[in-house]
This record gives structure tokens, C-alpha cells and sequence, in this order.
């Protein structure tokens, strides 16, 4: 395995400074639990998740400044409750399905991506192309360009959606909430969001002040002085997260503080991970079983660093804050080209995000929202040049992407319009962009990298309009417009891309889009304490840069793309109709969906084989796929459903049966398969639970993908996934140095060791994903 560069090392030393803040010393709470715990599930976040919060009295009292534990004023929406431990936290009060991953199902599930945490959730799973360092979340068959990932309502950055080898610069160490939104609500973020939204949240803008451990009286000690409030001294929380996996001799930690007095809050962060090449059940090279590895998947290594401080002023009515983070992370890329040139990805990234809210005395607006961000972003893909030549060894590939956004939301104070009570939501939105993607492979050429240096440039303003005709019965309207100019350059492509000995010549390309989406759902209270919704949408995308410009070496999806300059905009008509009970003994949801595309944007490869330059297009022995960005008109359709069914108590809590699965089918209009779908996936299991301890058995059944593209794409075969869990939460006796609160836990992943392809990723005929390990994790709070 190639050795790390000094940067690394010097990263790493925070890490290991990290794994001790966890083994602080503290005593177990003695008093047992006797009571089961209640299953009523309310989804969290409302801000985050919901494009309008529901209406309110009009009549305001005073505000004081907020604190963490401090009732809400009379006037504001409730908070909600974070759902118990174990069980499904479904949404009901939404016009389309939404997935909350709470943020202790974060700590027991671990995972380095995105996509690796969500891998397994009904409707999603992960790129993967370098497990536990590279994998963004695709949902129904839809990635990169259609989902949008974003944290504290600003845009992620960095270059996932970019190459699939990219890392996603948000890390689940860091973070306390995960929500995949679908639907009217996803409008608020860009038309790009055509599957989903996937929301990060954590406290790195604090909009309240923290609360300090409970007081003695709750753990039935003798009472003692009260403590003193936020309001008049301040006050120090921090929360360490440790984990130890086998399967890859990994290593995480990080470590939260939080702080605040008066009118000012503050939060810091800091984490590290670091993995060996992990192991696999067996050779990972589906057509070359000649290629003996031993028991690990090569080049799979991994290290990653992260810190952020931030701070709020909180004022009567609303707070303001911003903060800064850094993330770095140095990766090996899997596969067979990836070990041969000991592939590896060093990238860095510095974010600044300010978010603000602000709620006047006044009789017209209700709040007004502001969300701003700016980032920098940089890595290197180092390498062998000749692979039977170590002293090749240097940057192959640089890419860059400097972004910045705003966006500002108003509501409205609701208003009786006599057949309803109507709640309005407006905002506007405007962002930046320059990208570029140097090589030194062909300097002085067209084709030195994927794509010249190039900008974009959108603005959009969205509303929402959410119509209460009863308590039982809501409606809602959501439209939104932008304008995207861009630009960029390609060459001028010969009509059948295949090179005739002319050299090409740049042409600049000034493209400009005006989309247009627009939203219709209802919501309705069924008997049983079910929710019916339906939805219907029909969202306009504009080509985004890479599709437009491209020209180059593409190392890995190993292609040779070529952008399409006269690519227009892509328009997709859906319906969603869905079912769902979050309360009692039996919660579930189940969704169904269709959606048409016309001038659906994807990779058409031409069965031409190239190498780094236009020139090679066509040369026997070439090792890349020649792709052009192409549309046609598309189908995609499908349903998920997942329930949990408490049988009944069982030795002092309550144990129960769990059930998911999930299908999408994609095919153009004349019947042929859209590439790198996810399989039908069915799934069930078995857990127990009581106010502290949760114990789960889960089997994924992952079905062959037999439909698959007619040029460069293989069937995958199925797989089982088996895994394991228990853990341990409880409330820790007060001490001076102690911890108050503790969650530890073991998860088995892949039990049964199986090797396991996944259909979407480009290298997964290459790559299997970690075969059985095991993590232990502990978290504590004090």
C-alpha cells in the first residue's frame, strides 16, 4: 500500500489525541427501568423539513432569549420529539415521503459517506465507489445531478456530484440529523433536486443556548443548590463519539462542544477516522479470478479530518450566526486501475456558512429566514503515471470548485380565506460557480483535463402556499422559477465523434436556462390514525456544467466524456401517492410512485474506445468508453414500503417484527434499460427494546439486476445482507468529571460474509463491498 504524504501524517495526530476523550470515568445509574417506553413518532426538524411551518395564533407575547431546554413561547409551532430509540421515525405531516436517520440511529449505524449510511433505507442506496471514502446517495435511481446534498440549508460543495470518485465534505461524526425530502418541499433548495434532497443538520450555528446537565433531583439524589440558568452564568456542554470497526482496523472519533451566556452561543468541533484496506469474503475481480489478492480489497485505505467553530447572537425574536469548517481527507480509490497506479485522492475543503432567523412583532410577516454560504474547494488525484515506475508518481488530475449562495425566505402570518386557513412562504435564491479540472498529462492541448475553467451564474425566487381546509384536510401549492446562464468551452466535435486527423479548435459556449417547476399535493387524515397524501410535480432542470463542457479523460466512470453544448433543459412529470401511520403498536408507511422524463440527460456511451486525447478515439486497444451527453425521453417507476409491528412485551420490554423493501424500474421510451439501477430489495427482522436497551436482527435480500444497458454494463448478482445490533443508552450519575449521559453498542455487518456487487457503482465489477466486522461504538455526553 503506498505510504501516506506528510500532510496525512501530520493530520492523523488529532485523531489519536481524540480516542481517549471517550473513556472518561463515570457511574451507571442504578435505578431500573419499569416502565415501557410509548411509541408515539414525530418527526424532527421543522425547519429543515418542512417548506412552510403550520400556522399559529396570531396573538404574540414577549420573547426572551431561547435556550435548549426551555418550553417554547405560547405563540410558536411545538418542537417535536425525537423518536424512541428503535423505532421508525416516520413523517406524516408531509405532501411526500420523507427519511429521517435521528441521530442515535447515526451513532449505531456509523459510516464514513453518506451513502454508506443511508445504503440500506427503502428508496436509497449509495454509489459506493470506494466504500467507507467515496459514496453519495442515489435515490430511485437518481444520483449526481439530481439530488441535492446540502448542510444547514446550504450546499454541501466540494465535487461529489463531479466524478463518483469524489468525496461528499459532510461527515456523519459531525453530525446530528439526516433527512432525505422528497417532493414540494425540495424546491426550496433548486430544480436539481429531482429525487430528493438529502439534509445534513448539526450545531455548528447554534440558534439557542445549550442546557446544562439536569439537575441532581432527576437521578432521585438529595436536592442541592439550583444550578444556575443559561440566562445568568454560562454554560459548557461537550459530547465525545468513539468507534473501532474490524473489517477495516478503523478508528473514529470527534468530539463537540458547546457553550453559550447571555446572548451569545457558541459550538466547536473536531473529528478523525482513519482504515486500513479492508477485508473482503474473496477475489474482488469479477471476470479475473486469475488475479489472486488474499483477503482484502487493495488500495482501499482511507483517512479523514474535520473542524469547524461557529457562533450565534441571540436576541429577542431571532438569533444570527455563522461559522467556519474545514475538511480533509486523503483516500485510496479501489479497483483494478486504482491499484495499479496506487490511485489516491488528497482533498480540502474550507466552508463558511451564516444562517439567521428572525421572527418581528408584526401583525403581516411571521418569520423571515437567511441561509448563506461560500465555499473553497481543492484536490489532487495523485498517482502512477507508468505503473511499473515508482518515481511516476504525482498529481494526475486537479479539480476546483469555488461556490457561493444566498438565500433569504419570508412567511407569512396565516390568514383566513373562508374556505381555508392559508399560509404563504416566499424566497429567494441566487449562487455562483467556477470550476476547472487541470491535468499535466496533455499540456498545451484541448484535452489537458475533463474540462476547461468555467462558470455559472443562477438566480430563482420559489413560493409555497399550504392551504388548511381542516384539522383532517391540507393542500398544498409550490411553484418556483431561476434563471441559469453558463460558461465554458468545448471543441468542435466532428458529427460521429471519431477523430478524421483535423485538430480540433475551442468554441465558446454561452448557454442560458429559464426552468420552471411547479408543485400540487393533499394531505388527508384517515381513520386509524393513517395519512394519506398525494403529489404531483412537474420540475424543468438545466444541463449542469459538466454535461455542457465536458471533453476529456474521465478515470473514473472510465469514460471518455464529451459535453453536449446543445443539450436543452430536462423536464420530469411525477405522481406520488402514499400511505402512513407513525403511532401505535403498528407504524408503517408505504409509497408508490411514476415519473416521466422528457430529454432525460445521461452518458450515451458509442461503443468507440479512446485513451487520454480526441485523437486516440477509435485506436485498437483503447481502454476507455467513449460518452456523449445525450437525452431521450424516460420512465421510472417504483414504491417502498417499510412498517414495525410491537407484538408485545417480552421480559421487561417490548419486542417486535420489522419489514422493508423497495423496487425502481427505469427504461427509455423504447423499452431499453436506463444503466446502473438499483435491484428490487426486500428485507426484514426482528428487535426488542425497553427504555435502555435495543437489540435488532435485520436481513436485506438484494435480487439479481438483469436490466441492464445494452454497451458496457454487466448483471449483478444478488446478495443477503445479515446484520446485528445491540445497544445500551442510560443516564449517568452527576460527578465532577463525569459524563450524564452514555450510549454504547456493537453492530455486525455482512454476518453471513457474502460477497456484494452494487449494480449502481461503475467499479463493481471490480470492487466488493467490506465483507463481516464488526463495530463498537460509545458515545458520551457531559
Amino acid at each position: 500500500m503506498t505510504s501516506y504524504p506528510r500532510r496525512a501524517q501530520r493530520l492523523s495526530g488529532a485523531r489519536w489525541l481524540l480516542l481517549g476523550l471517550a473513556a472518561t470515568p463515570a457511574i451507571a445509574q442504578d435505578k431500573p427501568s419499569t416502565e415501557l417506553p410509548p411509541v408515539e413518532v414525530t418527526a424532527p426538524s421543522p425547519i429543515v423539513r418542512r417548506a412552510i411551518v403550520h400556522a399559529r395564533p396570531t396573538t404574540r407575547v414577549a420573547r426572551n432569549t431561547p435556550t435548549r431546554n426551555r418550553e417554547h413561547p405560547p405563540e410558536a409551532a411545538p418542537a417535536p420529539a425525537a423518536p424512541q430509540q428503535g423505532v421508525l421515525p416516520i413523517v406524516t405531516n408531509q405532501f411526500a415521503t420523507v427519511t429521517v436517520v435521528p441521530n442515535e440511529e447515526i451513532r449505531r449505524d456509523g459510516g464514513g459517506q453518506l451513502g454508506d449510511l443511508l445504503f440500506a433505507k427503502p428508496g436509497i442506496t449509495g454509489s459506493t465507489f470506494a466504500p467507507g471514502a467515496s459514496s453519495r446517495p442515489i435515490i430511485r435511481g437518481l444520483d449526481v445531478n439530481r439530488v441535492g446534498i446540502v448542510e444547514n440549508g446550504t450546499n454541501a460543495g466540494g465535487a461529489s456530484d463531479l466524478g463518483e470518485d469524489h468525496f461528499v465534505p459532510i461527515d456523519p461524526l459531525a453530525t446530528n440529523q439526516i433527512e432525505v425530502v422528497r417532493g414540494p418541499a425540495a424546491l426550496r433548495y433548486g430544480s436539481t433536486s429531482i429525487g430528493g434532497v438529502v439534509s445534513a443538520t448539526n450545531n455548528r450555528i447554534p440558534d439557542a443556548q445549550p442546557s446544562c446537565a439536569p439537575s441532581f433531583q432527576s437521578y432521585g439524589m438529595p436536592a442541592k443548590a439550583p444550578l444556575a440558568t443559561a440566562e445568568t452564568s454560562p454554560c459548557v456542554t461537550a459530547e465525545t463519539r468513539t468507534s473501532f470497526s474490524s473489517v477495516d482496523r478503523g478508528v473514529e472519533s470527534g468530539l463537540l462542544l458547546d457553550t453559550g451566556g447571555g446572548n451569545f452561543a457558541f459550538h466547536a468541533d473536531v473529528y478523525g477516522r482513519r482504515t486500513s484496506d479492508y477485508y473482503i469474503p474473496s477475489y474482488p475481480y469479477l471476470f479475473d479470478h486469475t488475479r489472486p489478492v488474499g483477503s482484502q480489497q487493495p488500495n482501499s485505505a482511507t483517512q479523514s479530518d474535520g473542524a469547524s467553530i461557529g457562533g450565534s447572537y441571540i436576541f429577542t425574536g431571532g438569533f444570527i450566526g455563522a461559522a467556519i469548517t474545514q475538511n480533509d481527507a486523503l483516500y485510496h480509490i479501489p479497483g483494478i486501475d486504482g491499484t495499479d497506479h496506487q490511485t489516491r485522492i488528497d482533498a480540502h475543503q474550507t466552508k463558511i456558512n451564516v444562517k439567521g432567523e428572525y421572527r418581528p412583532d408584526a401583525d403581516g410577516i411571521d418569520t423571515i429566514r437567511l441561509w448563506m454560504g461560500a465555499t473553497n474547494y481543492r484536490h489532487n488525484e495523485l498517482g502512477l503515471a507508468d505503473p511499473t515506475d515508482p518515481t511516476t508518481d504525482g498529481v494526475r488530475q486537479t479539480f476546483t470548485n469555488r461556490e457561493e449562495e444566498m438565500r433569504i425566505e419570508t412567511q407569512l402570518m396565516p390568514f383566513n380565506a373562508r374556505f381555508a386557513e392559508v399560509t404563504t412562504a416566499f424566497g429567494f435564491q441566487a449562487g455562483h460557480q467556477e470550476l476547472t479540472a487541470p491535468s499535466p498529462d496533455n499540456p498545451g492541448t484541448l484535452f489537458n483535463g475533463l474540462w476547461d475553467p468555467n462558470r455559472n451564474y443562477r438566480v430563482a425566487g420559489y413560493a409555497f402556499n399550504e392551504f388548511k381546509f381542516s384539522d383532517h384536510t391540507r393542500a398544498q401549492i409550490a411553484g418556483r422559477i431561476e434563471h441559469v446562464e453558463l460558461h465554458g468551452s468545448t471543441p468542435d466535435f466532428p458529427a460521429d465523434f471519431l477523430s478524421d486527423g483535423t485538430p480540433q479548435t475551442s468554441i465558446v459556449r454561452n448557454p442560458s436556462f429559464t426552468p420552471k417547476s411547479g408543485s400540487i399535493g393533499l394531505l388527508q387524515d384517515l381513520p386509524g390514525g393513517m395519512v394519506g397524501s398525494i403529489t404531483a410535480q412537474y420540475v424543468e432542470r438545466a444541463p449542469k456544467p459538466a454535461e455542457l463542457f465536458s471533453r476529456g479523460a474521465h478515470d473514473a466512470t472510465a469514460t471518455f466524456d464529451i459535453g453536449n453544448p446543445n443539450l436543452t433543459i430536462e423536464t420530469a412529470k411525477s405522481v406520488e401517492i402514499g400511505l402512513r401511520k407513525a403511532t401505535g403498536p403498528f407504524r408503517f408507511e408505504a409509497t408508490a410512485y411514476y415519473t416521466h422524463f422528457d430529454n432525460f440527460i445521461y452518458r450515451r456511451l458509442t461503443g468507440v474506445m479512446c485513451e487520454d486525447d480526441f485523437a486516440s478515439c477509435g485506436t485498437p486497444g483503447a481502454e476507455l468508453n467513449q460518452a456523449v451527453y445525450s437525452q431521450r425521453n424516460a420512465n421510472f417507476r417504483g414504491g417502498e414500503f417499510q412498517s414495525q409491528l410491537d407484538v408485545g412485551p417480552f421480559q421487561g420490554g417490548i419486542w417486535g417484527i420489522e419489514t422493508q423493501g423497495d423496487v425502481v424500474r427505469a427504461t427509455f421510451t423504447d423499452g431499453t434499460n436506463v444503466p446502473r439501477i438499483p435491484p428490487l430489495r426486500m428485507g426484514g427482522g426482528l428487535f426488542w427494546r425497553d427504555d435502555n436497551w435495543l437489540m435488532r436482527v435485520n436481513l436485506l435480500h438484494a435480487f439479481p439486476q438483469n436490466n441492464i444497458a445494452a454497451i458496457a454494463e454487466t448483471p449483478t448478482p444478488g446478495y443477503n445482507l445479515l446484520k446485528a445490533e445491540v445497544s445500551y443508552k442510560t443516564k449517568l450519575k452527576p460527578n465532577a468529571f463525569g459524563a450524564h449521559e452514555m450510549l454504547v453498542g456493537l453492530v455486525g455487518n455482512n454476518l453471513l460474509n457474502e460477497n456484494i456487487r452494487n449494480s449502481v457503482s461503475y467499479t463493481k465489477d471490480e470492487v466488493l463491498l467490506p465483507g463481516i466486522g464488526v463495530r463498537a461504538f460509545a458515545n458520551f455526553k457531559f
